[in-house]
C-alpha cells in the first residue's frame, strides 16, 4: 500500500506550516515529514517529542546512542541512515555511530550502559528488572535519564513505525548511509 507523501501544495492546510518549518530547517522536505504531513496531529506530536528530547540533559553522543539504539532494534531502514547523517552534523565521532550501526562495543562503559538500558526498555516494553535499573544507575544515570530514555523511545517509536508502514524512501542526502542489520560496516 502506498502512503501519501505530501509537499507544500498537497498537504492538509494544518500541516503546511509544519512543512514550511522543515523546509526552512533542512533546505528540503525530509521523507518522514512528507509522510507525517497526512496527519497534522501526528506530525506536530512527532516534532514536539523531537524538540523535547533534544532539550534533555543528554549530550549529542547520548542523544545519538538512544536514537540509534532504538532505530537499530526496530530495524528502521529510514532512521538509521538519517541519524547517521544527523550524528555527523552533531559532530558525534564515527566510532560511536559505527558501533551503534554494527551493534559492536561503544568506546565508553557509560555509553554502553545507555545503549544496553535503551535496548532493554525496547525489548521489555518498559518492564525492566531492578537489576537492569540498578546497572543503569551504577553507570552514572539517574531517574531523570530513565524518563528521558522513555521520551526518546516515544519519539523513535513514532518515526520507526511510520517508516515501516509507509516504506518511506531514504532521502537522497542519506543514500550513501543506507543500512541493513548485520551488513558490513559503513566506511564513508
Amino acid at each position: 500500500m502506498t502512503f501519501p507523501s505530501h509537499d507544500l501544495n498537497s498537504a492538509p492546510d494544518a500541516s503546511k506550516p509544519l512543512l514550511e518549518k522543515s523546509q526552512e530547517a533542512f533546505g528540503r522536505l525530509p521523507g518522514l515529514h512528507k509522510v507525517l504531513a497526512e496527519s497534522p496531529q501526528a506530525f506536530e506530536g512527532y516534532q514536539l517529542l523531537h524538540k523535547l528530547f533534544t532539550e534533555t540533559e543528554f549530550d549529542a553522543e547520548e542523544l545519538t546512542v538512544v536514537w540509534q539504539s532504538i532505530n537499530v532494534e526496530h530495524e528502521c531502514h529510514y532512521c538509521v541512515p538519517a541519524h547517521t547523517g544527523i550524528a555527523k552534523m552533531m559532530k558525534v565521532p564515527d566510532e560511536i555511530t559505527d558501533a551503534l550501526r554494527n551493534e559492536t562495543a561503544l568506546p565508553s562503559d557509560k555509553l554502553e550502559a545507555l545503549r544496553t538500558f535503551t535496548v532493554q526498555m525496547v525489548r521489555a516494553r518498559g518492564y525492566v528488572s531492578e537489576a537492569q535499573m540498578n546497572a543503569f544507575f551504577a553507570a552514572g544515570y539517574g531517574h531523570r535519564a530513565v524518563l528521558d530514555v522513555i521520551l526518546g523511545l516515544a519519539q523513535k517509536t513514532m518515526s520507526n513505525y511510520v517508516n515501516h508502514v509507509a516504506e518511506t524512501p531514504v532521502d537522497q542526502v542519506f543514500q550513501s548511509l543506507v543500512w541493513t542489520r548485520g551488513e558490513t560496516p559503513l566506511k564513508a
